[in-house]
């Protein structure tokens, strides 16, 4: 963003206050921040956080991304799952936050009573935790969700990403072929680690023992293809989870044509890491975000 169009979008930004919020979540004590704008859409975004971390977010980017939106008129909400920050109980993974979601939801419209509906907004598993919970919860408040960097890894999918990434890059490289030349290279070591990951990446993710379910990217995927509101996807060019999200849309069954599918707006950002840690990444994710919450969501159900 330019000079002239940051001062212009400070300039109209709209008043609103930030507040903390206690809230329980299985008899847990749940803390999050709720900025509410002085004149609030019907519409708000409720922003998942990605473990292990707590509502503030990598390089403050939850704060940033909620600032934001209240400033343009969308009510947001960050949180800590149970057991993470400064809420209470024990922590747990991205596939068992599904109550503490359905928690913050309640929270969030308690706090705006004029919200009817919810954006869920999630980097990395939390993206992952959005579609999980959807597929499970079925939750009719929830009428869109941002999902970024989705999390799929298993064995299978970090080997296949390493085998079209990390080895095809290293047999470009000058420094691999000067090591080699010069004895500073293994190959049989090399060799014994590729042949891991072509082993690795031909096996289907399991189930997590002691767990009668199903994995839960086929979960997201079935999420993905039942949700029937608007989804915004945004991936980042280096790095390597996006990587690993793609090659597995695109080879797995059940995630056929599922990034081709209506009311689905992706956007590729070709320099932006996995948070999108520089200052150009960081602003062009909060300008798809609030672009899109206004154009799909915020001017849709009322």
């Amino acid at each position: 963003m330019s000079a002239a169009d940051r001062s212009e979008h400070e300039a109209a930004a709209l008043p609103f206050v930030e507040r903390p919020v206690l809230f329980d979540c299985e008899g847990e004590r749940l803390v999050g921040i709720v900025a509410v704008p002085e004149a609030a859409s019907r519409v708000a975004v409720l922003v998942i956080v990605g473990g292990p971390q707590y509502r503030a977010g990598a390089h403050r980017q939850f704060v940033d991304l909620s600032r934001r939106l209240a400033a343009a008129g969308i009510p947001a909400m960050r949180f800590d799952y149970r057991g993470m920050g400064d809420s209470t109980g024990v922590a747990r993974t991205f596939e068992d936050c599904g109550p503490d979601i359905a928690a913050a939801i309640d929270a969030l419209r308690a706090n705006c009573p004029a919200v009817a509906h919810v954006v869920l907004w999630g980097l990395c598993d939390a993206a992952s935790a959005a579609l999980d919970y959807w597929q499970s919860a079925r939750d009719p408040r929830v009428a869109a969700m941002a999902l970024l960097n989705p999390w799929v890894r298993s064995e299978a999918t970090l080997a296949k990403a390493h085998i079209k990434h990390y080895y095809a890059q290293r047999l470009a490289s000058k420094e691999f072929w000067s090591k080699l030349v010069n004895g500073g290279f293994a190959p049989a070591t090399a060799l014994a680690g590729f042949a891991r990951n072509v082993l690795s990446a031909l096996s289907r993710p399991q189930r997590v023992a002691g767990r009668d379910r199903e994995a839960f990217q086929d979960r997201m995927a079935a999420g993905l293809r039942a949700f029937p509101g608007p989804i915004l996807l945004l991936l980042s060019g280096d790095d390597l989870t996006a990587k690993e999200f793609l090659e597995y849309a695109q080879s797995d069954a059940r995630w056929r044509g599922l990034l081709q599918r209506a009311g689905l707006e992706r956007h590729d950002l070709p320099d932006a890491d996995h948070t999108f840690s520089s200052a150009e990444a960081a602003d062009e994710m909060l300008s798809r975000t609030l672009s899109w919450v206004r154009a799909s969501v915020a001017s849709g159900p009322r």
